[in-house]
């Protein structure tokens, strides 16, 4: 019998708690590259190229595993890809709370596209989760004061558009279950660095002018930056219950408010608390349901 992870493996709890401690401030670096002049479509580029480069070796190894399944690879790609570019436009441009709220939405959509595409029925569980979400959406997006009484930020549709796209990636990576975790993490850097390009090139974006000591500096430590982002996330979630990994991983919201607090002036009003609240209960649902049926 397979041994189940351990509830109590301490690396894998710190891994998971310095990717979501990492997650939960990339945003203010990448909000002072912009200032700089650095627009997020440039910096992402930047740093995943970087990352794709140190992966190019372990790429070329795992060739075999790629040209097996090359669709889903080029899926994983287009999806995550485009889950990371997203979301960090959004925590550029939005209220970063609010962003992680709404990005925090994506277990609705893994239930909406298990149903179709997975074929998985609808149980009581789901479809309490899914009344959670739907709730707590409505009650963040719904403002009564403003004419038509939606507020749909280009930062909020953004992080939807995330939470939809990681959703997405999550399903396709179910079926690309004999591709190894290395080559999913190449997937999603390479992702990012076409998507980005071709965002640039249809955008018009210049090449930003930087001194070439911050140029390297990007490259490198965001680079690195991302590397660990993602393998950390990785052996947390491949070494822990998911349930708990999942809760972990909520400090996330914890140091995205804090870090807001103190480095910004943005606030969120005690409705958008409320439904962000409904959208974390949600979540956890969600997570308690995936770690039943993996231990049953």
């Amino acid at each position: 019998m397979a041994s189940k992870p351990s509830q109590y493996n301490l690396p894998a709890i710190l891994a998971l708690l310095l990717a979501a401690t990492l997650w939960g401030l990339i945003w203010y670096p990448l909000r002072e590259l912009e200032n700089a002049g650095i627009s997020g479509l440039w910096a992402s580029l930047f740093m995943y190229s970087a990352a794709m480069l140190v992966a190019i070796p372990y790429f070329i190894s795992q060739r075999s595993h790629l040209l097996s399944q090359p669709a889903l690879f080029i899926l994983i790609a287009i999806f995550s890809g485009w889950t990371n570019i997203a979301f960090i436009l959004a925590v550029i441009e939005g209220n970063v709370v609010r962003v992680v709220l709404l990005f925090y939405l994506s277990p609705l959509w893994a239930v909406l596209f298990a149903r179709l595409f997975l074929g998985e029925k609808f149980t009581p569980r789901a479809l309490l989760m899914l009344g959670l979400a739907m709730m707590g959406a409505v009650l963040m997006l719904w403002k009564p004061e403003q004419a038509g009484n939606w507020l749909f930020t280009p930062a909020d549709w953004l992080a939807l558009s995330a939470s939809v796209a990681f959703a997405a990636t999550n399903v396709t990576v179910r079926y690309a279950h004999a591709m190894p975790l290395g080559l999913k993490s190449s997937a999603t850097w390479l992702g990012v660095c076409i998507l980005a390009a071709l965002w640039i090139i249809l955008g018009d974006s210049p090449l930003p002018e930087v001194e070439g000591d911050l140029l390297i500096g990007i490259f490198v430590v965001g680079g690195i930056a991302m590397i660990v982002m993602t393998l950390t996330v990785q052996y947390g979630v491949s070494h822990m219950p998911v349930q708990r990994s999942a809760v972990i991983l909520l400090f996330e919201l914890i140091v995205a408010a804090v870090a807001a607090q103190i480095l910004t002036s943005e606030q969120v009003t005690a409705l958008e608390w409320f439904g962000g609240g409904l959208i974390i209960a949600a979540s956890l649902l969600a997570a308690y349901k995936q770690d039943v049926e993996k231990n049953v």
